[in-house]
């Protein structure tokens, strides 16, 4: 069982930037990829960056890539999600999620196991 506490989200302006935390808890951080959600009010969760369980790999939705950056450090089981340049279409409820890493697949999928409380990300135009 994986317990996961994100924290960092706040009021933006566009343009500005946010670094999102995701405290992991409860087993070995190393065994799990890892990633990062959003979503909106009446609509579908969305993917935005994936992590391998080494950190080797990231993948990042388009709508995202070169603006936000996902790390993860292994010293203090905490994910990242830096974001810069956002935009008010980046407004949304962010979510941090971990996956058992299962070799040979691919961490950028959506059918994560353990899940974040979420943070709320607003950015003002």
């Amino acid at each position: 069982q994986v317990r996961l506490v994100e924290s960092g989200g706040g009021s933006m302006q566009a343009g500005g930037s946010l670094r999102l935390s995701c405290a992991a808890s409860g087993s070995t951080f190393s065994l799990y990829c890892m990633a990062w959600f959003r979503q909106l009010p009446g609509r579908e969760r969305e993917g935005v960056a994936w992590i391998s369980s080494r950190g080797d790999k990231t993948y990042y939705v388009d709508s995202v890539a070169g603006r936000f950056t996902v790390s993860r450090d292994f010293a203090t089981n905490t994910l990242y999600l830096q974001m810069d340049s956002l935009l008010p279409e980046d407004t949304a409820m962010y979510y941090c999620a971990a996956r058992y890493r299962v070799y040979g697949t691919s961490c950028r999928r959506t059918d994560y196991d353990f899940w974040g409380q979420g943070t709320q990300v607003t950015v003002s135009s």
